[in-house]
C-alpha cells in the first residue's frame, strides 16, 4: 500500500492506495508543530475506522509547501509505518515531465503535483487554478511539461485582510450574494469577494490563452474554487482529486518506491 501526503498550507490530505484503488483519504488542518506522535493518533484512529492495518503500508511520498513540516511527517512514516517517505521535490524523485521555467527549483511541489494529476486525466495543453492560501494558474504543455503560471492571493486570505485592516468590517461567508450590487456592508462585501474573483479567474485565464497562443483546457481544483462552478465563464472542469492523482502518479513513475 501506499501511503500519500499532501502538506498544504491550510490543509493537510492523508490517502491510502492499495495498488488497485484509493481505499481512503482524510483531511486535517495543518500544523508545522504538531508532531509525529499526534498526527499518528489521527491516522490510526482513521485506519481503525476504514480497517486498514498500518502494517500493510510500504510505501509513503509526500508532497509539502510547509518546510518546517518535513521532520515530523517523516518521523511519522519511518516511526510508524517503517518505511523511509520520498518528497516530490528531492533530486531523486522523478517527476517524468520537464519544466520550462527559469528557476525549476522554485516552483512549489503542490504546483507540480496537480501538473502531474491534470495531464494525467485530462491531457494538453491545460491551465491548471487551484484556489488555497494562493490561487495559483499553472500551464502544463500538450507533453505535460511545467510551463509556468501565476501566483494570486487566496480569497480567504483576502478576506481576512479586509477584516484585519478594516475595524469596521465583518469576517463574512463565501457565497454568491445573488445581486452584484451589495444593499449592505455584508452583501457588499460577498460581491467583491465571489465576482472579484470570478472576474480574476476569468480575466486571468482568458490573458493566458491569448498568449499561449493554442487552445486550451482550464482545470480547477481546490474547495473554494468550487463555489464558483457555474459561475465562471472560463473554468472547464472542475476535478478535486489532482493532487492524490499526481502523488500516485509520480509514485508509479519512481520504480524503486513501487
Amino acid at each position: 500500500m501506499l501511503l500519500a501526503i499532501d502538506v498544504g498550507n491550510t490543509n493537510t490530505v492523508f490517502g491510502i492506495h492499495d495498488g488497485g484503488q484509493w481505499v481512503s483519504q482524510w483531511r486535517a488542518a495543518t500544523d508545522a508543530a504538531k508532531t509525529a506522535d499526534e498526527y499518528a493518533v489521527l491516522v490510526r484512529a482513521w485506519c481503525k475506522v476504514e480497517g486498514i492495518e498500518l502494517s500493510n503500508v510500504r510505501h509513503c511520498l509526500i508532497s509539502s509547501v510547509v518546510p518546517q513540516s518535513r521532520f515530523n511527517f517523516r518521523n511519522l512514516a519511518k516511526r510508524y509505518f517503517g518505511v523511509e517517505p520520498r518528497f516530490v521535490g528531492d533530486p531523486d524523485v522523478e517527476l517524468g515531465v520537464p519544466i520550462r521555467i527559469r528557476r525549476p527549483e522554485q516552483v512549489g511541489a503542490d504546483r507540480l503535483v496537480a501538473a502531474v494529476g491534470a495531464h494525467k486525466a485530462h491531457g494538453g495543453p491545460l491551465i491548471v487554478i487551484d484556489s488555497g492560501t494562493a490561487t495559483t494558474f499553472d500551464i502544463v504543455g500538450a507533453d505535460g511539461g511545467f510551463d509556468g503560471g501565476i501566483i494570486a492571493p487566496g480569497i480567504n486570505l483576502s478576506m481576512r485582510a479586509l477584516h484585519d485592516a478594516a475595524a469596521q468590517l465583518p469576517r463574512i461567508e463565501i457565497r454568491d450574494p445573488g445581486a452584484v450590487i451589495g444593499q449592505d456592508t455584508v452583501s457588499a462585501m460577498q460581491s467583491g469577494v465571489f465576482w472579484g474573483y470570478i472576474e480574476l479567474i476569468d480575466g486571468l485565464v482568458r490573458r493566458i490563452k491569448s498568449e499561449y497562443g493554442s487552445p486550451m483546457t482550464t482545470v480547477a481544483t481546490g474547495g473554494v474554487v468550487s463555489l464558483f462552478e457555474g459561475a465562471s465563464e472560463e473554468i472547464d472542469i472542475f476535478d478535486p482529486d489532482l493532487f492524490m492523482r499526481g502523488l500516485l502518479e509520480i509514485h508509479k513513475r519512481n520504480p524503486s518506491t513501487t
